[in-house]
């Protein structure tokens, strides 16, 4: 092929879709592990699934998102997906059950050789690997001591189990991320009683499930032009908030509480449990649709603790303070393991690269690595604002190497790096720092989260710059 593409996930089918649009006589093939279109919201089944970005954002911005649901369920988005995969003809070039394992450049061949979980290769002259930062065989699961003991059933999000029956039951979720405040409203207006443990607490924000100025300009405008107003009025809000805790951390920190104490009612409560330590945005702000989690709290079916849990028991969970909360169901929503490149081993000519010691050409390639691009998102913004700009900029130097008969592009090394690639304070980040590549001092090899810069100039960026290329292509 002429280039391969890991993962056929929400990022894998846009840069499919953005190769095919640019260069429709080059092959390619798309390599998925699972037996499904999605990626992402393939993998996660449990209650309440769903985007805690706008999905205006979040979607394709050559393909409109059509639904109601501003922030929308796990399965409205992978029928999105699937359906653009259709719609666009990508669907034929998937080849599911591939699950890569490693990749080796050929300096002598000009090549990447692809090695597959059942034996198989194939080779390609250029490799994007769209298969996210995270591991799909096994989530963040910290050993609290005990486990073995709880006669109860504990479950992981990432592997929610089909046959989990929790009506009546009393529940504990650990954690206070996307997840936890995702499950505890889904499951509490069945369940018993759901309980939100949490070490620490973390900053959430309330945001309408329904987008009305959305709704209103598609009443007026035809479907592309009221997904772009509305796309573009997203993306301002989002980075303007943003920026604004950054540089005001104090007005947002009041603000966010503001609106804590008016969905729970309650000032004691919110100083206890919706208090964080750090200023806004040092971790990723969770959204929470319509306030659901504050409105099952109020109604007395659902709860936050904020302690440590000492070990497991029989019964259920023994905290430092020396209560214990006695639970049928323990789900851990305690994060994800981060890993580079969806975990392949890739080398150079026989070489390991240790990514970790590499540095990142403009987020997307690694130094001294050959003819390899990644994907990653934005930290603070939607995961797809970032990613289709990658897919857009691999377009453009593929299209300067045919264009002057370049075989080979090859990232030089910058002279000093040493900031880390993510940004932001997360447990499940600091833990994998050491594995992603390093930040430069100098453009382009510093990677800013500002859509609204990166909209301006990578589409414009210098394809040659610290850019090494040679060889002649075939």
């Amino acid at each position: 092929m002429d280039v391969l593409i890991i993962g056929a996930g929400l990022s894998g089918i846009g840069a499919a879709w953005r190769l095919q649009q640019a260069f429709p006589g080059k092959t390619y093939a798309v390599l998925e592990a699972r037996a499904a279109i999605g990626g992402t919201w393939d993998l996660f089944r449990y209650p309440g699934v769903r985007s805690d970005s706008d999905m205006f954002t979040l979607s394709y911005p050559f393909r409109p998102w059509t639904d109601t649901a501003s922030l929308a369920s796990g399965e409205k988005i992978r029928q999105y997906i699937q359906d653009t995969a259709d719609d666009g003809g990508i669907t034929p070039h998937i080849r599911f059950g591939a699950r890569v394992v490693t990749a080796d450049w050929s300096s002598r061949d000009e090549r990447w050789t692809v090695g597959l979980a059942d034996g198989t290769a194939m080779t390609s002259g250029f490799l994007y690997a769209c298969a996210g930062y995270y591991s799909y065989d096994e989530g963040y699961q910290p050993g609290f001591g005990g486990e073995e003991t709880f006669t109860g059933r504990l479950v992981h999000p990432q592997f929610w189990p089909a046959d989990l029956a929790y009506a009546g039951k009393n529940v504990v979720v650990i954690g206070s991320g996307a997840t936890a405040v995702t499950l505890v409203p889904a499951m509490a207006p069945d369940a018993a009683h759901v309980t939100m443990l949490q070490r620490s607490p973390t900053y959430l924000t309330a945001l309408p499930a329904r987008d009305v100025i959305a709704a209103g300009l598609r009443r007026v405008l035809p479907a592309r032009a009221a997904n772009t107003l509305s796309r573009a009025k997203n993306i301002l809000l989002s980075q303007g908030f943003y920026q604004l805790a950054r540089r005001r951390p104090e007005r947002v920190r009041k603000l966010l509480r503001t609106m804590a104490v008016r969905g729970l009612g309650d000032e004691a409560y919110v100083d206890e449990h919706f208090k964080p330590a750090y200023d806004p945005w040092d971790q990723r702000l969770c959204v929470i649709p319509g306030g659901d989690l504050y409105e099952e709290i109020r109604a007395g079916r659902a709860s936050v603790v904020t302690d440590r849990i000492e070990s497991f028991v029989p019964e259920g969970i023994r905290l430092r303070s020396g209560a214990v909360l006695e639970a049928d169901i323990v789900v851990t929503a305690t994060g994800l393991r981060l890993i580079p490149i969806g975990g392949v081993a890739v080398s150079v000519d026989g070489e390991p690269v240790r990514i970790g010691e590499r540095a990142a050409y403009r987020g997307l390639m690694l130094s001294g690595v050959p003819n390899l691009a990644y994907c990653i998102g934005y930290t603070n913004a939607s995961w797809t604002l970032r990613a289709d700009l990658s897919h857009r900029y691999v377009c453009r130097l593929l299209r300067h190497m045919d264009r002057h008969g370049y075989a080979v592009a090859t990232p030089k090394s910058p002279a000093g790096t040493g900031r880390p690639l993510l940004d932001l304070s997360s447990g499940y980040v600091q833990r994998a720092l050491d594995l992603f590549p390093q930040q430069g001092d100098r453009a382009p090899w510093i990677v800013r989260q500002n859509y609204l810069r990166d909209v301006i100039t990578t589409p414009r960026a210098d394809v040659t710059r610290d850019m090494t290329f040679e060889g002649i292509a075939s």
